[in-house]
């Protein structure tokens, strides 16, 4: 027993520190709300992480991949204690959402999740500030990102992370297309790894996020990679939106494509990045 006592003592010495949540507010509590947000004729499913407090709240959308295993919710709980709200939500035919999954309907998705929260009953409802809404997202929703952000300049700014070109993936070799594809079919409804690989190789050119960067120029940008063999082509949007003007944030960790030994870090990044935005 006391050499358990010793051994938890050493791993937990009484001078660490240790997080604790901010103090609740009683009249404005932290809270969470289920949205059912219309996009191509169905309703697409969210949840809103509202922060506490009076007042409307600046708002950062967080997109995931494909098929988006890694949700991010971390960082919606955290961007939310730093004051923001955060909403995530599933494309259409994506965990549970109705519809068929296609590639080119998720950029769509991610605008119409915009459009909705800045709708004035919704805004009001949920505690945002329409002026004040950020997009970001992780792997394909990173490419969702630059694609939906390059036509919305009123966004606040967006943030990439880990962001995965699905143009650029529409450029292999077919069989290597469908085997990236057989591997990220969970919970894609409507779909197969064939029907996958076709869409990506026939939206190759369209789908290349090269094509935002004129657009990505007119806001800030925050740019995140890993050690996951996507960097180059980041770093190559990186390069263009700066050559067309623009201002962007960079940042590198040594950790793999979901950030998995690297959550703080990630938090921490996005939320300086958000707190630093007029």
């Amino acid at each position: 027993m006391r050499i358990v006592l010793l051994a938890l003592l050493i791993a937990f010495p009484a001078t660490a520190q240790v997080a604790q949540d901010p103090p609740r507010d009683v009249a404005h509590p932290a809270r969470m709300e289920v949205l059912h947000i219309p996009s191509g004729g169905v309703a697409i499913n969210g949840l809103a992480y509202l922060a506490a407090g009076p007042g409307a709240h600046p708002t950062l959308v967080i997109a995931h991949g494909w098929p988006g295993n890694e949700k991010n919710l971390d960082l919606a709980q955290a961007v939310r204690r730093a004051g923001w709200n955060a909403i995530t939500f599933n494309y259409r035919g994506s965990w549970g959402s109705p519809g068929s999954f296609r590639f080119a309907q998720v950029p769509q998705d991610a605008a119409a999740v915009i459009a909705y929260l800045r709708a004035p009953e919704v805004a009001a409802k949920l505690g945002i500030d329409p002026a004040r809404i950020a997009l970001a997202g992780h792997s394909m929703g990173g490419w969702a990102t630059a694609l939906t952000a390059a036509k919305d300049p009123t966004l606040q700014g967006a943030i990439l992370i880990s962001a995965a070109n699905m143009g650029g993936v529409g450029t292999l070799p077919r069989a290597a297309v469908v085997k990236a594809s057989a591997g990220n079919t969970e919970t894609l409804a409507d779909t197969s790894p064939d029907r996958m690989a076709d869409e990506l190789i026939a939206g190759a050119a369209t789908n290349n996020f090269m094509n935002a960067a004129p657009g990505l120029a007119k806001l800030p940008l925050l740019v995140l990679t890993s050690d996951d063999g996507l960097a180059p082509g980041a770093d190559a949007l990186v390069a263009a939106v700066r050559a067309a003007g623009g201002t962007v944030t960079t940042a590198h960790e040594a950790t793999d494509h979901s950030w998995s030994d690297a959550r703080i870090a990630l938090q921490t990044r996005v939320i300086g990045w958000l707190q630093g935005l007029r």
